[in-house]
């Protein structure tokens, strides 16, 4: 259909909701609005009208303007260039909008996600050549995107046939022909370095596999106590002030995924801008190259168009399917999916739909559902596995987790990594309440620490949990009449618990030492905290008082040890054990001399 043809005009405007007359108009339809030609989406059809969601303010923009369907659904851009890139919610690139418009965002920019004029080195896949079969994500060659991260040129889903000639190594842009297929009609399609994908519509695999490798993440209460798997679902809900975004930034920066995607939705602009003037400076740990040339953000702040921080969560994730489907593992972080599901809130409450749960649509569940569910670890077309694991921050208001988001958030996730005002009050951080949080990935990721670091960490982490279990029953009563009411060992099970607390479960952001724990470290601090209390729990039944036990200096260096030595120093962590080993062994000796004695007496 012509452009002539796909011409309509604005009937209504009700904030972003603009209802138009536009024949032949689709759901889901991209259009464009106005004078100003702001960017939409038709979400609805009445007959010849339609009614389109907005991602731009429509201030100004009068009944009677033109709208214009495009003929395609709300789509991003996939190919090499993306890694690096600031974008917001609809994939605009904002460095570039920045040098057309300046510090604010013009209305109806149109600019290209991916640099059309820049020139990449192409090396074709050798083992393709013309009369080849070439099906959904063949590998049609490779570009160094990054010196990091190696970009698959991939066959876009639609396009299956005879290969008819493929390009030699060289430099080419984007939209250079690359390959020629011809399909089973006798079409010749052209195929350049990307293609474009519906952000609402899943890409296609060839089946799911469940996740085997955990994540880690240098967090000891989330590697070590609730650890997410590649591939997995997880949730990080708390009140304001907890530490969401820091627990999110930390698991971006130090996260042993391929691919990073941060997604800001909704959250406020200091928080993104902080995130946006820092990922450039920070160091990728594990290539010792810049971290942000395996990362890129969608930013979109709460002063942003309520539908645009509706589309960035879809946005973020196509793109995180994208590299996926080249056999890498991704993580996605979306900070936060309650300003995503307010966004749906107040779209639903201009089309006049029925609220439910405190305002919420009733289609709150399966959306929240949808989106989740496009996390995974898949087995790809032609690129082995890869996964997308996708962390979601949810901001309950007052801190109520009972509220909509996060009861059906609950519902849908793996791991849940609860965030306590209480601990953040107490200055304990991560704030992550280890009596609320949970995880399913336990049982796959013990197989994971029995082979790579020590056969008894399923042990100690129980043991330690039970410890932090027994400390909450205990703190209860000490609350009501005192400590003078517990036994020696009730008191030590309390030391105990302290220990675990403050020398393996707190661990600042902002300690070079401590930032980052890997698994060989967090094992060493949990075996040294359950060694510690085993030994004088022991000695308790011996007759030693638990005042003795309290005064020992190493159980304040046990609390330090964790800033004293980096990962790379676990030598001084087995000659702590030894000290621990020695002043121990010393008092039960002194002690069973004294009962000696007492008995010859």
């Amino acid at each position: 259909m012509s452009e002539a043809n796909r011409t309509g005009v604005i009937r209504d405007i009700n904030g972003p909701i603009v209802t138009v007359d536009l024949p032949g108009a689709r759901s889901g339809e991209q259009v464009k609005i106005g004078d100003l030609g702001l960017f939409g989406e038709v979400i609805s059809l009445r007959g010849q009208r339609a009614v389109v969601q907005t991602y731009e303010p429509t201030d100004g923009v009068r009944p009677g303007e033109p709208v214009v369907g495009l003929g395609w659904p709300l789509s991003v851009e996939l190919g090499p260039g993306l890694l690096g890139g600031i974008f917001d919610g609809v994939q605009r690139p904002l460095s570039k909008i920045a040098l057309e418009s300046g510090d604010y965002i013009r209305r109806g920019i149109q600019v290209a996600a991916l640099d059309r004029a820049k020139q990449w080195e192409f090396t074709p896949n050798k083992t393709l050549e013309p009369g080849a079969r070439v099906g959904v994500g063949t590998v049609l060659g490779t570009v160094q995107e990054t010196l990091t991260i190696e970009h698959r040129i991939l066959a876009p889903p639609g396009i299956e046939g005879e290969l008819q000639e493929i390009a030699p190594a060289g430099d080419y842009d984007i939209e250079s022909t690359i390959a020629r297929v011809r399909d089973h009609k006798g079409v010749s399609h052209r195929l350049g370095m990307y293609h474009r994908w519906p952000v609402r519509k899943p890409r296609p695999y060839l089946r799911r596999d469940d996740g085997v490798l955990p994540l880690i993440t240098g967090q000891r209460v989330i590697d070590t106590f609730f650890p997410q798997i590649k591939g997995g679902k997880g949730a990080v809900p708390g009140p304001f002030g907890a530490g969401k975004t820091v627990v999110q930034q930390q698991i971006a920066r130090w996260s042993n995924a391929d691919i990073v995607i941060y997604v800001g939705c909704g959250e406020r602009g200091n928080e993104l801008v902080d995130v946006l003037e820092t990922f450039p400076q920070l160091d990728d740990p594990y290539s010792g190259r810049k971290l942000m040339e395996r990362t890129l953000l969608v930013a979109n702040t709460s002063n942003m168009p309520v539908v645009a921080r509706e589309a960035s969560i879809y946005v973020g994730i196509t793109m995180a399917e994208y590299y996926r489907d080249m056999g890498y593992d991704v993580v996605m972080l979306a900070d936060s999916t309650s300003r995503w599901a307010e966004a749906l809130r107040e779209v639903s409450g201009r089309l006049g739909q029925m609220p439910v749960e405190e305002g919420y649509p009733a289609y709150l569940a399966s959306r929240l559902a949808a989106v989740y569910e496009r996390a995974g670890r898949v087995e790809t077309f032609d690129s082995g596995s890869g996964s997308v694991t996708l962390i979601g921050a949810v901001s309950p208001p007052g801190g109520d987790f009972s509220e909509p988001v996060t009861s059906h958030t609950k519902d849908i996730i793996e791991t849940f990594w609860a965030l306590s005002k209480e601990l953040a009050d107490a200055r304990h951080y991560p704030s992550i309440d280890w009596v609320t949080s949970f995880s399913g990935h336990v049982h796959t990721a013990a197989e994971w620490w029995h082979k790579e670091v020590d056969p008894d960490w399923s042990k100690r982490r129980a043991a330690a949990l039970a410890l932090l279990s027994r400390d909450a029953e205990l703190s209860r009563i000490v609350n009501l009449v005192g400590p003078e009411a517990l036994s020696d060992a009730q008191r030590w099970e309390l030391e105990g618990a302290s220990l675990v607390k403050e020398g393996v479960l707190q661990q600042s952001a902002l300690d070079e030492i401590d930032t980052f724990c890997s698994p060989a470290k967090q094992y060493a601090l949990l075996d040294l905290a359950i060694t510690i209390y085993k030994r004088g729990e022991a000695l308790i039944k011996l007759g030693v008082p638990v005042t003795e036990l309290q005064r020992l200096p190493l159980l304040a260096k046990m609390r330090r040890i964790k800033s004293m030595y980096s990962s790379e120093q676990l030598d001084q962590f087995q000659a702590f054990r030894k000290e621990v080993d020695q002043a121990m062994e010393a008092i039960r000796i002194d002690y069973a001399k004294q009962g000696e004695l007492a008995r010859e007496s």
